[in-house]
């Protein structure tokens, strides 16, 4: 029986574990968290709860005046302008906690049911590959006890940590990296976000939803510098319509406690001081200390795996998935990349990884989520091809709910009209852009989707129309 051993629990090493025992494998999975990895414990299903909270704030504070909706409230007049409603912010993250390990456990379950075996504890390559081509795997648990499995495959699916700044690291109780925030058990009155990725996004919008006085630090031009130009412009101003001091070009060089604030300074000379501080400064691979290189694994200088669109590495019969390749840092890819790894090590079918088909989501209010080809693709002349953006303030489902910010923007290609990207801002933009998904999949053209019966009114019905607008674009022959 082939023998396979798994390093890293998260997505890319349990969808694998899946794979391979399904496929008839000797499967086992080396993990020292639990089953899930950053993802479900610490990361995704985690802030992604919270997020959840945070949206019904959100639409609750924007919303329930315009559509009518009476609140009870005895505040006095005077201070009317007082949140009516709150949140028990422990109370939430003791259902955050709990949800992400009931989900930790039910993956646990369903990988040994599967017929793979689970050991806790730290994996690590021993030398190069022997004579029959088999790999050794030393595995260390948490008393210091060692065993060694041999294997016919490896996979490393190690994910990533929380990066820190040396003048800047985490207490754990004021100044925070983003696996902390959840033993909070009060709302950071003033929170400083540093960092305007993703995640500084995510949690920025998330605690000002809450109810907290937020600060969003950011060394770039703008927010979420890396997505869509006109996405980030939204959020941007979103953001400061809430009441969020955004700081553009502003980084930080230290963050320190003094007394029961944090003062965070810039390399400006400029001081910041909030209750709380969120270091949200990108992610290390968690590659060291594995053996990877004496066991004739390639890393890059940022210290990721080096692998090929089948996940191999430059070690015969080590592959790699997850952030710890620095490909995508989405659970959805690290995913895909441990079942190809599988696929292809067994001998089943498979396709190389095709980043161009991938669709990722912020989980801001509102969201943006994309898809394909982006609008720095076109503007760099990476790829040629026809754009029209709508505005969702144009969406007669958009109005019935009070929705103003967002609109849905797709990419083809001139002549064909085959669709090659979009980009959807909207409140559950990740569950809108699933059409325009399978349209980048299958090459299927914006007359194809424009000749598809949407239902009325919807938000989805936007879709429909810039790809009619795209269409007739094209009969006229518009460049």
């Amino acid at each position: 029986m082939t023998r396979i051993v798994i390093i890293g629990g998260g997505p890319g090493g349990y969808e694998a574990a899946l794979v391979g025992a399904q496929l008839g494998a000797e499967v086992t999975v080396v993990d020292c968290d639990g089953l899930g990895g950053a993802s479900v414990l610490t990361d995704c299903v985690p802030s992604k709860t919270l997020i959840a909270t945070a949206e019904v704030m959100t639409t609750f504070d924007s919303s329930y005046e315009e559509l009518g909706i009476i609140v009870a409230d005895d505040t006095p007049h005077i201070e009317q302008a007082a949140r009516v409603v709150g949140v028990d912010l422990g109370k939430v993250n003791r259902r955050v906690k709990r949800l992400a390990l009931a989900q930790s456990h039910d993956i646990t379950a369903s990988v040994t049911r599967a017929g793979a075996r689970v050991m806790r504890g730290r994996g690590r390559l021993e030398g190069l590959q022997a004579a029959d081509g088999s790999r050794q795997v030393v595995v260390t648990a948490a008393d210091g006890t060692e065993e060694t499995l041999t294997a016919d495959a490896v996979l490393i699916a190690t994910g990533g940590h929380p990066r820190e700044i040396p003048d800047a690291l985490p207490d754990g109780e004021r100044i925070l990296n983003w696996t902390q925030v959840y033993d909070l058990d009060e709302l950071p009155e003033e929170l400083i976000v540093v960092g305007s990725g993703v995640t500084g996004a995510e949690f920025a919008g998330a605690y000002q939803a809450l109810g907290s006085r937020v600060t969003l630090v950011s060394s770039r031009d703008r927010v979420l510098p890396g997505e869509d130009p006109d996405a980030a412009a939204v959020l941007e101003d979103v953001f400061r319509r809430r009441g969020m001091n955004v700081m553009a070009r502003s980084r930080a060089q230290s963050a320190k406690r003094v007394g029961d604030r944090v003062e965070v300074t810039l390399a400006d000379g400029r001081v910041i001081s909030g209750s709380h501080c969120l270091m949200a400064v990108g992610a290390i691979p968690n590659s060291a200390g594995m053996g990877l290189e004496d066991a004739g694994v390639r890393l890059k200088d940022s210290g990721h795996i080096w692998t090929d669109k089948v996940s191999r590495t430059s070690a015969p019969g080590v592959y790699a998935a997850g952030d710890v390749t620095g490909i995508f840092a989405l659970a959805s890819v690290a995913a895909m990349q441990g079942r190809i790894a599988m696929y292809h090590f067994l001998g089943d079918a498979v396709a190389p990884l095709n980043l161009k088909t991938v669709s990722s989501n912020v989980f801001t209010d509102p969201e943006i989520a994309t898809v394909g080809y982006t609008q720095a693709d076109v503007d760099g002349g990476k790829i040629d091809a026809r754009v029209v953006k709508l505005p969702l303030l144009r969406n007669p489902r958009a109005k019935m709910q009070g929705i103003r910010d967002g609109f849905v923007k797709i990419f083809c290609r001139p002549g064909t009209g085959i669709v090659v990207g979009g980009c959807v801002v909207a409140p559950k933009a990740s569950e809108l852009i699933h059409p325009i998904s399978i349209a980048v999949d299958n090459n299927l053209t914006v007359e194809q989707i424009a000749n598809a019966f949407t239902v009325y009114p919807s938000l989805s019905g936007s879709i429909a129309e810039v790809a009619r607008q795209l269409h007739t674009r094209k009969q006229a022959g518009e460049a």
